[in-house]
């Protein structure tokens, strides 16, 4: 399938989201280096070959990190402002990237056609899980690897039941459908990929953790046998 970098490919935005896109667009370019996030995301993608798809690219933060063995990204981004800024993000990329409309849950692209799926803090608000990682699953060749970055379930009781109470209440809603009690790696498993090695962390490490604190970094696979 051909692609055009920042075309169009999709009727409306599947998410729309504008006041919270403005906000995350700052904020998330002080978290690279104010958290450490740019060094994260480099340990994510690092060893990545061939073609790869990021569902939920946002502005673009991970584009810079590509190695150049990557052949080419193609980068899923339903929300409207995000996808612009990720479009100015994959003409400065040092792998070409191509900006595509669409959502998590229905991706528009050919089944198997990828080498690795990138899913980087995107599981927190897309609104099927189960169903988005079904088609992250889709897309990806048999043997191919999921590289994900996620924040979600975490802490002692406490926290868990901070966590679960701002999911039930006004945190999806003031945070562009973002959920803080979510399970990436349950999620991931329960999807059928089989997990490789991962690593808790805080973000930021220092100070109090909060709720959005509780992230895993990690990789899994889809088998090679397709099973």
């Amino acid at each position: 399938m051909a692609w055009r970098t920042g075309r169009s490919r999709a009727p409306g935005d599947a998410v729309h989201h504008p006041v919270f896109a403005r906000r995350y667009a700052r904020v998330s370019v002080r978290a690279e280096t104010r958290w450490g996030l740019g060094r994260v995301r480099e340990r994510m993608l690092a060893g990545l070959s061939g073609r790869v798809i990021e569902i939920g690219a946002g502005n673009g933060l991970n584009f810079a990190h590509y190695p150049r063995t990557v052949s080419e990204v193609v980068a899923i981004e339903p929300e409207r402002l995000l996808r612009r800024l990720a479009v100015g993000a994959a003409l400065r990329a040092g792998v070409p990237v191509d900006v595509v409309p669409g959502a998590a849950e229905a991706l528009p692209v050919k089944s198997e056609a990828f080498d690795a799926v990138v899913v980087s803090l995107v599981l927190c608000s897309v609104r099927d899980v189960e169903r988005a990682l079904a088609e992250a699953r889709r897309v990806l060749r048999p043997g191919g690897e999921v590289r994900f970055f996620e924040h979600g379930r975490g802490g002692g009781p406490a926290m868990r039941f901070t966590q679960r109470a701002l999911d039930l209440t006004l945190w999806p809603v003031l945070a562009g459908g973002c959920h803080v009690a979510r399970d990436p790696v349950a999620s991931l498993r329960a999807a059928g990929f089989t997990l490789g090695p991962y690593r808790r962390m805080l973000l930021p490490e220092r100070g109090p953790a909060l709720p959005t604190s509780h992230c895993v970094l990690g990789t899994a696979w889809r088998e090679a046998d397709g099973t």
